[in-house]
């Protein structure tokens, strides 16, 4: 086994046993994409007990804030570890999380950064109409983005990274430390946005799902588009 795919299955097992540990069940199955400076982390199957007759009671957000609450509690703990993995010198870890389908991603950014322009990308993939798109659909939830990069990180992942996004009154939010409210209300209708927008056809495959987090100290926020080649 090459030293790469070690990692990968290093990785994937230590978030499965995370997950398990902390939540009381660990997801089915892990798939793990290591390109620098990033580590996407697709979970699928992963749904714990409780969160089941929480969700039958339609208590949806229960469930969100209470993973939202967890994952910034392990944040520290997975720097540390994947660290210990690989040498991993990760700064910053965003999760989202598709509850109906049982599926979540959780995102690690490294701290050395490489520019967009280093990414290659599929020759007929039309960039600049999907930074156009991804603005679009910015601008109609809040504002057009000061800074939108894309990251091809492999035939089925499309990374987005956003700066310079929140309008004046979510500002005023974050200040009062309704970050976990703003959360909840921005996920569904940019999650709706984006889903309307040109990609498939741009990106000549179909979406399969799509993950966003946000730092809200720093203005950015980040999405995942998860295509399904295969259809």
């Amino acid at each position: 086994m090459s030293n790469e795919k070690a990692i990968h299955t290093e990785v994937g097992s230590y978030i499965s046993t995370l997950l398990r540990d902390h939540f009381g069940k660990g997801p089915t199955s892990v798939f793990v994409t290591v390109k620098p400076p990033f580590i996407s982390i697709h979970l699928r199957g992963f749904l714990a007990p409780t969160e089941k007759i929480l969700l039958k009671q339609q208590e949806h957000r229960r469930v969100l804030e209470t993973r939202d609450l967890l994952m910034n509690q392990l944040a520290a703990d997975i720097k540390l570890d994947l660290w210990k993995i690989g040498k991993l010198e990760v700064d910053e870890v965003y999760a989202d999380w598709n509850l109906d389908d049982h599926t979540g991603m959780i995102l690690a950014i490294m701290a050395n950064k490489s520019p967009a322009k280093d990414f290659e990308w599929e020759s007929d993939i039309e960039v600049e109409g999907i930074r156009s798109e991804v603005n679009e659909a910015s601008r109609k939830a809040q504002k057009t983005p000061e800074s939108t990069e894309l990251y091809w990180l492999n035939n089925r992942t499309l990374l987005i990274e956003r700066s310079g996004i929140f309008v004046e009154i979510e500002k005023e939010l974050i200040r009062g430390g309704f970050i976990e409210e703003l959360k909840l209300v921005k996920r569904p209708l940019e999650r709706r946005l984006l889903l309307q927008t040109r990609f498939e056809a741009l990106l000549k495959q179909p979406i399969a799902e799509v993950f966003l987090d946000w730092n809200f100290i720093t203005d950015k926020g980040y999405i995942v588009v998860l295509l399904d080649p295969a259809k």
